[in-house]
């Protein structure tokens, strides 16, 4: 007898196992966040979010100002936040004035506070083990 592939169903639930990532909204925002937090692992990237955190909507000239970095090089890495969803920018006359997508950001912050809970619970199993 021919044994048969598992279904596609199957797989999804032993990698969910393996994974961690049991919820249907755990899964979403698993798939949904990776390319934030790849794009926030870039320094340079990761400064020009906190600096429209802070500073609100900006132009090139603002956020380069006060760095190393060219505009072309800035330019570069907004494009790649916009690519993420974690900006967007606006025509301002001859300006492009970029701001921060907060949406965003509150999904990747809600997959971060999704995986805290989990460790809070696995040590907490640990604890009680040891504990015995």
């Amino acid at each position: 007898m021919k044994a048969s592939r598992p279904r596609s169903s199957d797989r999804r639930r032993r990698a969910s196992v393996r994974t961690g990532v049991t919820s249907a909204r755990g899964t979403a925002g698993l798939a949904g966040s990776a390319p934030v937090f790849a794009a926030l692992g870039d320094a340079t990237r990761l400064g020009l979010v906190t600096r429209l955190c802070t500073g609100g909507p900006m132009s090139i000239a603002r956020l380069t100002s006060g760095t190393d970095v060219t505009r072309q090089a800035v330019t570069k890495h907004l494009h790649v936040l916009a690519d993420a969803g974690l900006v967007r920018s606006a025509r301002l006359g001859r300006e492009q004035i970029w701001e921060i997508e907060p949406e965003r950001l509150q999904e990747a912050r809600g997959y971060l506070e999704h995986i805290a809970g989990q460790w809070d619970e696995a040590l907490g199993r640990l604890k009680a083990a040891l504990e015995r």
